[in-house]
């Protein structure tokens, strides 16, 4: 990626990509402006190709003198962030959400666990849940990871490849040096527009771990994400999982490809055990009443199936 010639007068650059979220997009940016304790840093908006009230809300804030916003004509949440990145003047690149609140000294915090951890490339820390609902009973069971809540305890600790902990994209931040080794957010694995089960994150932060680089999990870099009403619904869910296997597919992740015994159509033999294991699994949570399991199992089985499709019908 290229970078601005001027990025020694900040510090920290925060990336916050948007797209018809004009409703969110003002408290995200609040959030931002007010941070106690930071060191210098910018705040740089990507929208691409919102619709709705987007502009009004950027200028709004250009009088801060913080906000710098840009406009990405290629749709898609990695060509966006990746035009962040070619903005940036920060040494240090923090990427956030615009549904999410950062902390008060979210800022503060990243640049210190970076001083903590000279030798970390990455760091991120909690995402916890600003609810438009009531969670329903079995969302402890079915997971959280279609909400991208992030929360591994009190303590901060490394990540590699013996630990394979995500931090997501709406609270993670990376040294310019670490991007300089790669080629950007994969466009093929992209969120675009409302699209959901992208891999896109996961697949930049193997591929950094798979390059030598360090992350860290810091509980002091603090979010709140809305979760809104529609995404506490088992269709959601269920959509979300069918999507992420079909991404996870194309994301080719070698520790999820091996397999002893072959493939079969493009799709390693432990997916197919997998898929027989998880039906059963859902059947027999049925017949016994156990809808909590069950509904868990069947994500699992929309997984593994998604991820077959997408492996079988992409073959030439």
């Amino acid at each position: 990626m290229t970078a601005r010639s001027d990025r020694a007068t900040v510090d920290v650059t925060v990336v916050v990509c948007t797209y018809n979220r004009a409703a969110l997009l003002a408290d995200a940016l609040t959030a931002l402006i007010e941070q106690a304790g930071a060191p210098p840093y910018e705040v740089v908006v990507v929208d691409n190709n919102s619709t709705d009230a987007t502009a009004a809300v950027l200028s709004g804030f250009a009088a801060t003198g913080r906000i710098r916003a840009v406009h990405e004509p290629a749709q898609g949440l990695s060509y966006a962030r990746n035009r962040g990145i070619a903005e940036a003047r920060g040494e240090l690149l923090a990427f956030t959400d615009d549904d999410v609140r950062v902390s008060a000294t979210w800022v503060r915090s990243i640049a210190a666990a970076f001083a903590r951890h000279p030798d970390a490339d990455m760091v991120g820390g909690k995402v916890e849940a600003d609810w438009q609902g009531d969670p329903p009973s079995w969302l402890a069971t079915a997971g959280l990871a279609p909400l991208a809540l992030v929360d591994y305890g009190a303590d901060a600790f490394r990540i590699g490849l013996t630990e394979p902990r995500c931090l997501v994209g709406a609270n993670v931040a990376v040294r310019r040096t670490a991007l300089a080794r790669l080629e950007g957010f994969s466009t093929r694995l992209q969120r675009v527009a409302d699209g959901i089960g992208s891999t896109e994150d996961h697949d930049f932060q193997m591929r950094l771990l798979h390059g030598g680089a360090v992350a860290v999990y810091d509980p002091h870099i603090s979010v709140r994400t809305v979760v809104p009403r529609e995404r506490l619904s088992k269709r959601y869910h269920r959509a979300w999982h069918r999507g992420h296997g079909r991404f996870y597919a194309l994301m080719r992740d070698p520790d999820f490809e091996g397999s002893r015994t072959g493939t079969l159509f493009g799709v390693p033999a432990h997916v197919y055990r997998g898929v027989a294991s998880e039906a059963i699994a859902w059947a027999g949570s049925l017949v016994r009443g156990r809808g909590t399991a069950a509904f868990a199992h069947e994500l699992r089985l929309r997984f593994l199936t998604g991820f077959a499709l997408q492996r079988v019908f992409e073959r030439p």
